[in-house]
């Protein structure tokens, strides 16, 4: 083998290590297996993984751009705390950010974004039924980032993207409030939504969008209300 494809070699069998721990890593703070603040050591992940500590401090820099690991000024990283001062102007943005993707979506949608669209909802009806969060969580980030480039406005995906993937992590907390039982009426909204893009319908697919969202975001509010009560002592 010459040095060019050794080279190549071991630059995909490193490429491979990173994807592998930035996955298992994401899904586990995610899920909040891994809570925030929880130290993220290196020279442990190395040995859980059995790979060099390359791969690994690749990993971690993509989850400190996905915001989900923090490094501290003494060079140590933990999980990123949740923000809660920030989450109502986040609340704000992220329900604009519904009702103007999904209006825009419905303006100027394909019918190949139509079909795309749809294939997201199947995936995530599929895991609602199967009671699967991560896969729920997933699927539905997908579905909106669908509606969001149907939208053809780059910018308006960029940062509905970067909202849905900030907002993981509580729609995993929205998700266990119903024990992974998700309602059937949020798969619903979804298929409402889709028929409203599909009509090419603005003012209906704009007043789905705002209903879908208040309802996030009220239960998160309500269960991070209760969370805080609980901790309060007399």
């Amino acid at each position: 083998m010459s040095q060019n494809a050794q080279q190549h070699s071991q630059d995909r069998k490193r490429g491979s290590g990173v994807r592998l721990v930035y996955d298992v890593l994401r899904d586990e703070i995610i899920s909040l297996s891994l809570p925030p603040g929880s130290p993220v050591d290196e020279n442990q992940l190395a040995e859980r993984f059995q790979m060099s500590r390359t791969p690994i401090r690749e990993a971690l820099v993509r989850l400190a751009g996905d915001g989900l690991v923090t490094t501290l000024p003494n060079r140590s990283t933990v999980v990123s705390n949740i923000d809660f001062l920030s989450l109502p102007a986040f609340f704000d943005a992220i329900t604009l950010m519904y009702r103007v993707t999904t209006r825009g979506a419905a303006r100027h949608r394909s019918d190949q974004d139509l079909e795309r669209i749809r294939e997201h909802q199947a995936a995530f009806a599929e895991a609602v039924k199967s009671q699967d969060a991560m896969a729920m969580i997933a699927t539905n980030r997908d579905f909106h980032a669908a509606i969001a480039e149907a939208g053809r406005n780059p910018y308006y995906a960029t940062l509905f993207s970067r909202l849905l993937d900030e907002g993981r992590r509580l729609l995993r907390l929205y998700y266990s409030s119903y024990a992974d039982q998700l309602p059937q009426e949020f798969v619903t909204e979804h298929e409402q939504m889709i028929d409203a893009i599909a009509r090419r319908d603005l003012d209906a697919a704009d007043r789905i969008a705002a209903i879908h969202a208040d309802q996030i975001v009220r239960q998160i509010q309500t269960l991070i209300s209760e969370d805080r009560r609980d901790q309060i002592g007399l």
